[in-house]
């Protein structure tokens, strides 16, 4: 019986790929990062690794606009509500992907789809 493909694959890129370019973009522009967070690191580090599309579009928004204000305003809370959607839904479908490897005997466990005599 052949086993359905759950796109585990293309979920880790997709996750890999908004981390690495928040790095990326975070080694080109230093000065926008330092005038979003006002020069902490800890912020954009935690967003790496919880948030990181969220925290790349905040940074954009933030940035991007009249006179550079460093506010979000009007249809940027669209925006950074569409980010935060990606990445839970990147999370979600990460979990979906893995709940098969979960141990017997966990809590959360899905039973045996074959159980042995």
């Amino acid at each position: 019986m052949r086993q359905q493909n759950s796109g585990g694959c293309l979920t880790a890129f997709a996750v890999g790929f908004s981390r690495m370019f928040l790095i990326f973009a975070w080694i080109a522009r230093p000065i926008a990062f330092e005038r979003v967070f006002g020069g902490s690191w800890i912020l954009p580090c935690i967003g790496i690794m919880i948030l990181p599309f969220t925290t790349l579009m905040y940074v954009i928004m933030s940035t991007s606009g009249p006179g550079l204000t460093g506010s979000i305003q009007g249809l940027d809370w669209l925006w950074l509500f569409l980010a935060v959607a990606v990445d839970v839904a990147g999370a979600g479908a990460a979990a979906a992907a893995n709940r098969d490897r979960v141990p017997q005997g966990y809590p959360g466990a899905l039973p045996p789809s074959n159980p042995q005599p």
